[in-house]
């Protein structure tokens, strides 16, 4: 992961140099008066996704010049490459909507193009909300209470919506990268579905994000958490839960997982159309990040339980093209995981 950071900031640096300043921009204060921002979240109600994005929805409109009406928009399917084609493909391209989708995208979009047929470092980031936790658990009456115990099972059914999400691309590394006991049952809208088919059995576990995870599950201990996919450990995640690049065996396995783990820090991200202009773009993106520090959206995010740790858009795009700048032989290697 440090090498991948390391490359980040180097394209950080380059980005904010080439960057217009803000104050060069006209603040195309009268396009948004009058007018609605439709979010498009790819997954569907009640999930991770769409509390993040009702959230800013509630707040994001005062720091916006004209004061627009937010609209949140659910429009589920193929883990939420649905809602970045129609942005890219029929959607308004004039800044009325933003999408958030799941980055895990990314990767698949890498290993086969010509499938995905989007590439994300052409859409305009306006940031995301939390650089994610992901993590693959199982359900506590299972008895599967560890890593290892998972390992020694002759096999453990979690489930996703689609190939794609950073959920399947989470529990095919395991499966791929470490010969992991893991069956992937797809079809499931969005967490919620997945997150009631745990409750009832039908599947012993899961991968997903810690922010999403019930805060009943967490304090009543409903669940074992068996890997985290991030070196960062939330402070009430238990200090046993293994970082996935401590298991790998090899360079070249850590170098794979630093790409295959690169979605978790793009977390919660927010897109507009490629067309949508400069300055549009930098409204959005200031009143974005003043959202995130404002104190009433803390207080909200709070009560739900959303941890809130602001990636600004500039940033996002740097990770993204250091995703985008892989090498042939790890893009291979990332094929062979998610396909």
């Amino acid at each position: 992961m440090a090498s991948l950071r390391r490359s980040i900031t180097i394209a950080l640096a380059a980005a904010v140099i080439a960057a217009p300043v803000l104050g060069v921009y006209a603040q195309d204060s009268g396009f948004y008066r009058g007018k609605a921002i439709t979010i498009v979240v790819g997954y569907s109600a009640g999930g991770g996704y769409d509390l993040y994005a009702r959230a800013l929805a509630r707040h994001i409109g005062r720091y916006i010049p004209g004061n627009p009406t937010l609209v949140i928009q659910n429009m589920p399917g193929a883990a939420t490459l649905t809602a970045a084609r129609y942005l890219a493909n029929s959607g308004p391209r004039d800044g009325t909507v933003i999408t958030m989708f799941d980055p895990g995208l990314i990767l698949e979009s890498l290993a086969t193009p010509e499938k995905i047929n989007v590439r994300f470092s052409d859409y305009r980031w306006i940031g995301s909300m939390s650089r994610e936790v992901p993590i693959c658990y199982a359900w506590g009456t299972t008895g599967i209470r560890t890593w290892d115990d998972m390992m020694k099972r002759k096999e453990f059914i979690i489930g996703l919506t689609a190939k794609g999400s950073a959920t399947y691309v989470n529990g095919a590394t395991i499966r791929k990268v470490f010969n992991a006991p893991v069956r992937q049952i797809a079809g499931y809208p969005g967490s919620t579905e997945q997150r009631m088919a745990v409750e009832r059995g039908e599947l012993e576990g899961n991968c997903g994000s810690w922010s999403a995870i019930p805060q009943d599950w967490i304090i009543s201990a409903k669940i074992n958490t068996l890997v985290r996919f991030s070196s960062k450990r939330p402070d009430d995640m238990p200090e046993s839960v293994p970082f996935l690049n401590d298991l790998a065996s090899t360079p070249e396995q850590k170098a794979l997982l630093d790409i295959l783990n690169g979605p978790a820090d793009l977390g919660r991200p927010f897109l507009v159309a490629k067309e949508v202009s400069n300055d549009r773009v930098q409204v959005l993106r200031s009143a974005f990040d003043e959202t995130l520090k404002d104190a009433s959206f803390l207080a909200d995010a709070q009560r739900q339980s959303l941890p809130i740790e602001l990636l600004r858009g500039i940033e996002a795009e740097a990770i993204v093209g250091t995703m985008y700048a892989a090498t042939p032989e790890i893009v291979r290697k990332v094929k062979d995981v998610i396909e």
